[in-house]
Protein backbone atom coordinates (compact mmCIF):
# COMPACT_ATOMS: atom_id res chain seq x y z
CA UNK A 1 0.00 0.00 0.00
CA UNK A 2 1.44 3.09 -0.93
CA UNK A 3 0.15 6.31 1.49
CA UNK A 4 1.47 10.10 0.70
CA UNK A 5 3.35 11.55 3.15
CA UNK A 6 5.20 15.49 3.14
CA UNK A 7 4.74 15.28 -0.35
CA UNK A 8 6.54 11.78 -1.17
CA UNK A 9 5.19 8.43 -1.16
CA UNK A 10 5.11 5.89 1.62
CA UNK A 11 5.96 2.12 0.32
CA UNK A 12 4.14 -0.10 3.46
CA UNK A 13 5.16 2.60 5.90
CA UNK A 14 8.81 2.35 5.11
CA UNK A 15 10.14 5.69 3.20
CA UNK A 16 11.56 5.04 0.04
CA UNK A 17 11.31 1.85 0.09
CA UNK A 18 15.13 0.67 0.76
CA UNK A 19 16.93 -0.44 3.95
CA UNK A 20 18.60 1.92 5.83
CA UNK A 21 21.15 1.59 8.44
CA UNK A 22 20.35 3.92 11.40
CA UNK A 23 22.33 4.82 14.65
CA UNK A 24 20.66 5.63 17.66
CA UNK A 25 22.15 6.56 20.68
CA UNK A 26 20.23 5.99 23.46
CA UNK A 27 18.89 2.95 22.55
CA UNK A 28 18.00 1.60 26.12
CA UNK A 29 14.90 2.07 27.13
CA UNK A 30 11.98 5.24 25.88
CA UNK A 31 11.92 6.89 22.72
CA UNK A 32 15.16 4.95 21.61
CA UNK A 33 14.20 1.59 22.32
CA UNK A 34 10.90 1.82 20.60
CA UNK A 35 12.59 3.77 17.82
CA UNK A 36 14.92 0.79 17.26
CA UNK A 37 12.43 -1.89 17.39
CA UNK A 38 10.25 -0.36 14.93
CA UNK A 39 12.36 0.24 12.60
CA UNK A 40 14.07 -3.35 12.47
CA UNK A 41 9.59 -4.25 12.24
CA UNK A 42 10.10 -2.47 9.05
CA UNK A 43 13.40 -4.48 8.27
CA UNK A 44 15.98 -1.61 8.64
CA UNK A 45 19.53 -2.40 9.82
CA UNK A 46 19.95 -0.83 13.65
CA UNK A 47 23.14 0.49 15.38
CA UNK A 48 22.49 1.13 18.90
CA UNK A 49 24.14 2.60 21.99
CA UNK A 50 24.03 2.89 25.40
CA UNK A 51 25.79 3.58 28.33
CA UNK A 52 23.97 0.32 30.02
CA UNK A 53 25.05 -3.06 28.95
CA UNK A 54 22.12 -4.23 31.15
CA UNK A 55 19.59 -2.82 29.53
CA UNK A 56 21.27 -3.67 26.09
CA UNK A 57 21.01 -7.63 26.20
CA UNK A 58 17.42 -7.77 26.67
CA UNK A 59 16.83 -5.49 23.85
CA UNK A 60 18.76 -8.00 21.62
CA UNK A 61 17.12 -11.02 23.09
CA UNK A 62 13.48 -9.21 21.63
CA UNK A 63 15.39 -8.90 17.82
CA UNK A 64 14.21 -12.19 15.51
CA UNK A 65 17.37 -11.74 13.67
CA UNK A 66 19.87 -9.98 15.89
CA UNK A 67 23.02 -10.60 14.10
CA UNK A 68 21.78 -7.81 11.53
CA UNK A 69 21.79 -5.55 13.94
CA UNK A 70 24.61 -4.10 16.28
CA UNK A 71 24.71 -3.09 19.55
CA UNK A 72 27.57 -1.49 21.70
CA UNK A 73 28.06 0.33 25.03
CA UNK A 74 29.36 3.91 24.58
CA UNK A 75 29.02 6.90 27.03
CA UNK A 76 28.16 9.84 24.26
CA UNK A 77 29.30 12.06 26.87
CA UNK A 78 33.01 11.12 26.71
CA UNK A 79 34.69 11.78 22.97
CA UNK A 80 37.28 8.46 23.01
CA UNK A 81 33.97 6.51 23.74
CA UNK A 82 32.29 8.28 20.87
CA UNK A 83 35.58 8.03 18.93
CA UNK A 84 35.68 3.90 19.59
CA UNK A 85 32.06 3.66 18.77
CA UNK A 86 32.59 5.65 15.05
CA UNK A 87 35.69 3.16 14.55
CA UNK A 88 33.75 0.10 15.24
CA UNK A 89 30.47 1.08 13.12
CA UNK A 90 32.87 1.46 10.08
CA UNK A 91 34.22 -1.71 10.85
CA UNK A 92 31.25 -3.79 11.18
CA UNK A 93 28.36 -1.87 9.22
CA UNK A 94 29.83 1.16 7.24
CA UNK A 95 28.66 4.83 7.03
CA UNK A 96 25.19 5.16 8.80
CA UNK A 97 22.53 6.43 6.41
CA UNK A 98 20.72 8.45 9.39
CA UNK A 99 21.94 9.26 12.86
CA UNK A 100 19.43 10.05 15.84
CA UNK A 101 21.02 11.77 18.44
CA UNK A 102 18.33 10.71 20.82
CA UNK A 103 20.35 9.95 23.86
CA UNK A 104 19.38 12.56 26.92
CA UNK A 105 18.55 13.41 30.78
CA UNK A 106 16.65 15.57 32.76
CA UNK A 107 17.57 17.16 36.20
CA UNK A 108 15.58 16.77 39.18
CA UNK A 109 12.25 19.24 39.54
CA UNK A 110 14.30 22.23 40.97
CA UNK A 111 14.96 25.89 41.30
CA UNK A 112 18.25 26.70 39.30
CA UNK A 113 20.01 27.55 42.70
CA UNK A 114 19.19 24.21 43.76
CA UNK A 115 20.17 22.10 41.45
CA UNK A 116 23.49 20.35 42.10
CA UNK A 117 26.87 21.29 40.12
CA UNK A 118 27.28 17.71 39.13
CA UNK A 119 23.62 17.12 38.07
CA UNK A 120 23.69 20.34 36.14
CA UNK A 121 26.71 19.20 33.95
CA UNK A 122 25.37 15.52 33.68
CA UNK A 123 22.38 17.39 31.92
CA UNK A 124 24.84 20.05 29.85
CA UNK A 125 27.31 16.63 28.63
CA UNK A 126 24.82 14.38 27.48
CA UNK A 127 22.54 16.11 25.83
CA UNK A 128 24.60 18.63 24.13
CA UNK A 129 28.15 17.26 23.98
CA UNK A 130 27.03 13.84 23.72
CA UNK A 131 25.55 15.37 20.34
CA UNK A 132 28.64 17.46 19.72
CA UNK A 133 31.39 14.19 19.88
CA UNK A 134 28.64 12.50 17.77
CA UNK A 135 29.23 14.95 15.08
CA UNK A 136 32.59 15.52 15.29
CA UNK A 137 32.71 11.96 14.62
CA UNK A 138 30.51 10.96 11.98
CA UNK A 139 30.08 14.00 10.15
CA UNK A 140 33.30 13.55 8.11
CA UNK A 141 32.24 9.85 7.28
CA UNK A 142 29.10 10.99 6.37
CA UNK A 143 30.42 13.76 3.77
CA UNK A 144 32.65 11.38 2.38
CA UNK A 145 29.52 9.34 0.87
CA UNK A 146 28.58 12.97 0.21
CA UNK A 147 25.39 11.83 2.18
CA UNK A 148 23.44 11.38 5.41
CA UNK A 149 20.43 12.31 7.58
CA UNK A 150 21.05 13.41 11.35
CA UNK A 151 18.29 14.16 13.66
CA UNK A 152 19.17 15.91 16.87
CA UNK A 153 16.08 15.34 19.63
CA UNK A 154 15.16 18.16 20.66
CA UNK A 155 11.98 19.36 23.01
CA UNK A 156 8.94 21.48 23.26
CA UNK A 157 11.23 22.69 26.25
CA UNK A 158 13.67 23.67 23.25
CA UNK A 159 11.82 26.33 22.14
CA UNK A 160 9.85 27.35 25.09
CA UNK A 161 10.80 27.33 29.26
CA UNK A 162 9.89 25.66 32.21
CA UNK A 163 10.35 26.21 35.84
CA UNK A 164 12.25 24.20 37.43
CA UNK A 165 13.82 22.16 34.53
CA UNK A 166 16.37 24.87 33.74
CA UNK A 167 19.09 23.14 32.60
CA UNK A 168 17.21 20.76 30.32
CA UNK A 169 15.42 23.72 28.56
CA UNK A 170 18.88 25.13 28.56
CA UNK A 171 20.34 21.96 27.13
CA UNK A 172 17.67 21.58 24.36
CA UNK A 173 17.65 25.42 23.75
CA UNK A 174 21.30 24.80 22.74
CA UNK A 175 20.61 21.50 20.48
CA UNK A 176 18.48 23.81 18.84
CA UNK A 177 20.85 26.35 18.00
CA UNK A 178 23.88 23.52 17.43
CA UNK A 179 21.46 21.98 14.60
CA UNK A 180 20.91 25.04 13.17
CA UNK A 181 24.42 26.31 12.79
CA UNK A 182 25.45 23.05 11.85
CA UNK A 183 23.30 23.31 8.69
CA UNK A 184 24.79 25.81 7.19
CA UNK A 185 28.24 24.08 7.50
CA UNK A 186 27.22 20.40 5.73
CA UNK A 187 27.78 20.14 2.12
CA UNK A 188 24.54 19.72 -0.32
CA UNK A 189 23.52 16.27 -0.03
CA UNK A 190 23.07 16.19 3.46
CA UNK A 191 20.87 17.65 5.87
CA UNK A 192 20.85 17.52 10.00
CA UNK A 193 17.21 18.56 11.82
CA UNK A 194 15.95 19.30 15.21
CA UNK A 195 13.16 16.95 15.99
CA UNK A 196 10.34 17.64 19.09
CA UNK A 197 9.00 14.03 20.05
CA UNK A 198 6.30 15.55 21.56
CA UNK A 199 4.62 14.97 25.14
CA UNK A 200 5.60 10.70 25.85
CA UNK A 201 5.24 8.93 28.78
CA UNK A 202 8.66 8.27 29.25
CA UNK A 203 11.01 7.61 32.76
CA UNK A 204 11.99 11.69 31.97
CA UNK A 205 8.61 12.87 32.26
CA UNK A 206 7.55 11.30 34.99
CA UNK A 207 10.64 12.81 36.78
CA UNK A 208 8.64 15.92 35.67
CA UNK A 209 4.97 15.36 36.02
CA UNK A 210 4.38 11.97 38.28
CA UNK A 211 1.68 9.93 37.79
CA UNK A 212 0.36 11.89 35.29
CA UNK A 213 2.60 11.42 32.93
CA UNK A 214 0.51 8.56 32.22
CA UNK A 215 -1.85 10.68 30.42
CA UNK A 216 0.50 10.34 27.53
CA UNK A 217 1.32 8.36 24.59
CA UNK A 218 3.63 5.32 24.95
CA UNK A 219 6.40 5.50 23.07
CA UNK A 220 5.71 2.36 21.27
CA UNK A 221 2.65 4.60 19.80
CA UNK A 222 4.62 7.55 18.75
CA UNK A 223 7.73 5.19 17.40
CA UNK A 224 5.35 4.12 14.73
CA UNK A 225 4.67 8.05 13.66
CA UNK A 226 8.49 9.02 14.07
CA UNK A 227 9.89 6.82 12.16
CA UNK A 228 7.83 7.49 9.05
CA UNK A 229 8.94 10.82 9.37
CA UNK A 230 12.44 10.00 10.10
CA UNK A 231 12.39 7.79 6.89
CA UNK A 232 11.49 10.40 4.80
CA UNK A 233 13.51 13.27 6.06
CA UNK A 234 15.70 14.56 2.76
CA UNK A 235 18.60 16.77 2.09
CA UNK A 236 15.85 19.32 1.39
CA UNK A 237 14.99 19.45 5.16
CA UNK A 238 18.72 20.71 6.36
CA UNK A 239 18.34 23.05 9.23
CA UNK A 240 14.71 22.38 9.90
CA UNK A 241 13.18 22.09 13.33
CA UNK A 242 10.42 19.84 13.22
CA UNK A 243 7.82 18.32 15.53
CA UNK A 244 6.49 14.59 15.35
Amino acid sequence: MTTPYNGMSVVNGVGGGRSRTVLITGVSKGLGRALALELVQRGHTVIGCSRSHDNINPLQSDLSSPEKHLFLNTDVRSNSSVEELARVVMEKKGVPDIIVNNAGTINRNNKIWEVPEEEFDTVIDTNVKGIANMLRHFIPLMITRKQGIIVNMSSGWGRSGAALVAPYCASKWAVEGLTRSVAKELPDGMAIVALNPGVINTDMLTSCFGNSAALYQAPEAWALKAATMILNLTAADNGASLTV
